[in-house]
């Protein structure tokens, strides 16, 4: 068996078990720092939600848009949280299209920790480029997962493509 090390892995874990704990939530804590969106990989702020990099994405260009309302129930989400999520989704694929030219995308939800949420108590909508023949399935049968950009020149190509789209 192959062994990769992913030392930054740990932080996400412990984070998450964090919220688990009632203590502050990951996505809770990166839109309340208003001053630092770069580096909190924060691409939009909408009036309802926002977008953000996955931190320990799937794919290269893995986004997730994000309500403000700390809810783990999504039928308890107000109709414009639902509407904006909608509409940022659909911006985050034209943005992601024109960007890396994927050809598919995985888009979803993991609701509780049973179904696989890494952050069970804030719902959030998961946005996966994927290509034909990509490596991620080695996730499923090597336990390997292949990124072959940083999130820093991730951000800083989609960030102005994802603000025209928002905009239309």
């Amino acid at each position: 068996m192959e062994i990769i090390w992913t030392p930054w892995r740990l932080r996400y874990i412990l984070q998450a078990k964090s919220c688990e704990k009632n203590e502050e939530c990951l996505l809770c804590e990166r839109v309340r720092c208003t001053g630092d969106d770069r580096n909190n990989y924060v691409l939009y702020r909408g009036r309802s939600c926002y977008i953000m990099l996955n931190l320990y994405p799937y794919t290269n260009g893995h986004i997730m848009i994000i309500p403000y309302c700390h809810e783990d129930d999504l039928t308890k989400l107000d109709d414009e949280s639902l509407y904006e999520m909608s509409s940022l989704t659909r911006a985050s694929v034209a943005a992601l299209e024109r960007l890396m030219q994927p050809t598919g995308f995985n888009i979803g939800m993991n609701i509780g920790r049973v179904a696989g949420a890494g952050i069970s108590d804030h719902v959030h909508m998961h946005v996966v480029p994927r290509w034909s023949g990509d490596t991620n399935f080695m996730t499923v049968l090597g336990g390997t997962r292949m990124i072959p950009e940083d999130l820093d020149a991730t951000y800083n190509k989609l960030l102005p493509l994802l603000i025209e789209e928002v905009s239309k």
